[in-house]
């Protein structure tokens, strides 16, 4: 059996990995809470048959029904303290498991490029490391079982023909007709279950993106149209977890009332050997111990029953984790690492600059990158930065800026064209520009519900970096001080304790305080009033060695810019500085008139 995934490796593999993950767990689980479980499940009806057996005379033992009834305890009592010990054990294994599991999956994630990270919406996303991640450990918990439940059944066997043969076969064929009807609904299983978990997947998604857009939907009057989409994408998900619900219960019902069957068979069987006096001997003890071992054989088929169910839906879960990272190696996603689950929580790492990491020139040639389906996007652009130097790109809506910006940081995979630093050519630009080589804040920055000094900080050691400096470059001194804590306020989800422009200059902050060499902006200022922005750009002009590559169409940047690009259709159109491009570029000039004119009068 095999999960329908990118790599042809089986489920059962992905899984024992993980078993082996902690080993020592696992097996402490599964032979206390399983093995030894499923093992004195046949005890009781041994001790029940010698109880019947001493009260009819016919035992040969010496012991009497007091100390068999005080046997029948102890088991009872050895066999709950096993399960708890072994309970105890599942519960750290599975930690750990799904603590692996999660690390690599985002691991995974923050190695795409960062325009692409998720394949689906970041709801959808988190249903799968919720609900996919439970499934697998709900399996892992009972995998054990099925060994623990063949070998009890091997014995129980072996006791049961040694009285007789005929009637052990009719208390194992619950267990046959389990494995019969579970495989014939293997399909259906699997179909069920992945039908339920992206059903359970979207309205998680289209909730995030609800509770994301409250204020727009509000300014919309949308809000009835939304309700009625949620309530038709919901009841989606009621119908596909209503048939795999269904299933699953059907199944159990089945299973469960195999016992109820197999004990009428198995009456109508002695019944029968009574009428025809075939001269077999079954004393009142050996009738008990078939009852017995007919319902704990019942009890077993039912388990082996949901382990194979498990089973399916962990294929379905495994597909639709390696589904969120594409591309990956085969077992990456099961690959045994560390994980810190109490004590200290080891430091983040922390890149000081060094003069290996000094820009000097930055040299794009013919970089293109067009998004699938499309026309839009960039084709054969070509700049240089200078130490020192502030670029800035202009151009209209959908020209292709900011596009452009993510190509060159690897957010979006180039396909052609050339990056060279220092006359060095960079291959993979996502993991070259990080600081302390370059820092970037994004058109619409994104902050965490945390305090404002560990949205600007994000893991760096206060003490090794300057945070001071990085307020004061970003025209945050004054924000702080009114803030009600300072630079422990909490700001919110996503800042909304925060003014745009509290936001943007946080973000900023937060570049500034990397100390990089190459800074890149995507529409800072578009949230500042003019004076704000005016101090911004001069404290920053005032700083050594400043480079920046910036996307802007407002004046004040345009006027300090030491090289301006103007995109036109994701083509350079011209590129110089403002006055001489006023003079020679159309698309400057109606840029000027059509956007920047009206900011200005």
């Amino acid at each position: 059996m095999k999960a329908k995934s990118l790599s042809s490796i089986p489920t059962w593999q992905y899984l024992l990995e993980l078993i082996r993950y902690k080993p020592l767990l696992y097996f402490t689980n599964g032979l206390l809470a399983s093995g030894v479980f499923y093992f004195f499940l046949l005890v009781p009806g041994l001790i029940i048959r010698q109880v019947f057996d001493t009260i009819t005379v016919k035992a040969t033992t010496g012991f009497n029904v007091w100390t068999l009834l005080a046997l029948l305890v102890g088991s009872v009592v050895a066999q709950q303290t096993f399960m708890l010990i072994g309970a105890t054990a599942d519960g750290v294994f599975r930690i750990h498991v799904a603590t692996l599991l999660r690390k690599h999956l985002l691991a995974r994630i923050w190695e795409r490029p960062g325009a692409q990270a998720l394949p689906a919406s970041s709801g959808e996303a988190i249903a799968r490391f919720r609900d996919d991640i439970t499934a697998i450990l709900d399996f892992l918990t009972f995998s054990f079982d099925p060994i623990a439940q063949g070998l009890a059944v091997l014995i129980g066997l072996a006791i049961l023909v040694r009285v007789n043969p005929w009637l052990a076969l009719v208390v194992f064929m619950p267990l046959v007709i389990t494995l019969a009807v579970v495989n014939i609904a293997s399909k259906r299983i699997r179909n069920n279950r992945q039908a339920n978990q992206e059903a359970i997947g979207a309205v998680t998604g289209l909730l995030g993106e609800i509770f994301t857009a409250v204020q727009a939907i509000k300014v919309a009057g949308t809000q009835k149209r939304v309700i009625q989409y949620l309530e038709k994408v919901n009841e989606v998900r009621r119908q596909a977890a209503l048939k795999d619900l269904l299933l699953q219960q059907l199944l159990y019902s089945f299973l469960t009332n195999m016992a109820n069957l197999g004990t009428a068979i198995l009456l109508l069987a002695v019944a029968q050997m009574m009428q025809t006096k075939t001269g077999t001997t079954l004393t009142i003890g050996d009738f008990g111990l078939f009852i017995s071992y007919l319902g704990e054989f019942a009890a077993i088929a039912s388990f082996f029953g949901e382990s194979l169910t498990r089973y399916y839906q962990t294929e379905v879960s495994l597909l639709r984790l390696t589904e969120l990272i594409p591309g990956v190696p085969p077992l990456s996603l099961v690959k045994h690492e560390k994980v810190y689950l109490w004590g200290n929580l080891p430091q983040l790492p922390y890149t000081p600059k060094t003069a290996q990491h000094r820009l000097e020139t930055l040299r794009i040639k013919n970089l293109s990158y067009h998004y699938p389906s499309t026309e839009c996007g960039i084709a054969e652009v070509s700049l240089t930065l200078k130490r020192g130097t502030l670029t800035v790109i202009t151009g209209r809506i959908g020209s292709g800026k900011s596009t452009l910006l993510r190509v060159l940081l690897g957010l979006l995979p180039k396909q052609a064209g050339e990056i060279f630093w220092n006359n060095h050519q960079i291959e993979d630009p996502a993991a070259f520009f990080v600081p302390p080589r370059s820092a970037y804040t994004a058109q619409v920055p994104q902050l965490f519900s945390e305090t404002l000094r560990n949205n600007i900080l994000m893991g760096l050691p206060e003490d090794a970096v300057d945070l001071e400096t990085a307020i004061y470059l970003a025209v945050m001194e004054k924000d702080i001080a009114n803030l009600e804590n300072g630079l422990d306020t909490l700001v919110g989800p996503r800042g909304t304790k925060l003014s745009g422009g509290q936001i943007q200059r946080s973000a900023a902050a937060r570049m500034f305080v990397r100390e990089s060499e190459l800074l890149i902006f995507d529409d800072l200022s578009s949230a500042l009033d003019v004076e704000t922005e005016r101090t911004l750009w001069q404290r920053l002009l005032e700083t050594e060695n400043f480079t920046c590559l910036a996307v802007s169409h407002r004046q004040i940047a345009l006027h300090q810019a030491d090289q301006i690009i103007v995109l036109k259709d994701g083509r350079v159109e011209a590129m110089g500085k403002l006055q001489e491009l006023l003079a020679t570029c159309e698309e400057m000039q109606r840029l000027w008139s059509e956007d920047i004119g009206q900011i200005g009068a």
